[in-house]
């Protein structure tokens, strides 16, 4: 079945008989792509399903007053997004212990899935991108893993895009600099001009 527009299933949902088929179509329609960003946020498979749940219980209760201001993708996404900080902060506060310590232990997840697949320099560039802190590892994911235009990608933050673009940069120099230094000595330049190319091409 082709996929219905925001308009189409919106009109089902507001209708009672159709309600729970409309929301069905849409979980099918955006539960890969809001779980790929969620899992490479909390990296752990079990928390990105406890994560997306809750994004899907959110957006229920939601749909029913949404006004149709934005897509229903970035609607969707801003709840994925909003949920996914909101899981990192209370793993931080359950805990009691430092970003470092959280980032060891959602880094230590990552091999478990073919979202951290690859080869060792993709295996490096996923470890840095959990090493930067949460709303830039947001703002990296979204633009360089799931190619999103920072004008989407500001629709669902409520950042400007000159700040999403001075963020990304950013993150994307933290990232180089962590496996240039990682890489140092080790396997010559080849691999850290391959990755930088990568990152500099968004």
């Amino acid at each position: 079945m082709n996929e219905l527009s925001d308009t189409e299933l919106l009109a089902l949902f507001r209708k009672e008989e159709s309600r729970h088929y409309a929301f069905n179509l849409l979980v099918k329609q955006y539960q890969q792509p809001l779980y790929r960003y969620v899992r490479r946020m909390v990296t752990d498979h079990d928390e990105a399903q406890d994560v997306l749940q809750n994004i899907f219980i959110k957006a229920w209760t939601g749909l029913q007053n949404f006004r149709g201001d934005s897509k229903l993708f970035s609607w969707l996404y801003r709840i994925a997004h909003n949920e996914s900080l909101n899981h990192l902060r209370k793993l931080k506060r359950g805990l009691f212990v430092t970003d470092e310590k959280v980032t060891e232990r959602l880094t230590a997840t990552m091999q478990d899935g073919e979202q951290f697949s690859g080869d060792d320099i993709q295996r490096r560039l996923q470890a840095a991108v959990m090493a930067l802190p949460d709303k830039q590892r947001s703002v990296f994911t979204m633009k360089y893993f799931e190619e999103l235009k920072y004008e989407e990608i500001s629709a669902i933050t409520g950042t400007s895009v000159g700040a999403l673009k001075s963020s990304f940069h950013i993150a994307v120099k933290k990232i180089e600099d962590r496996i240039n230094r990682e890489m140092h000595g080790l396997s010559g330049t080849d691999q850290t001009d391959r990755i930088a190319n990568g990152l500099n091409e968004h």
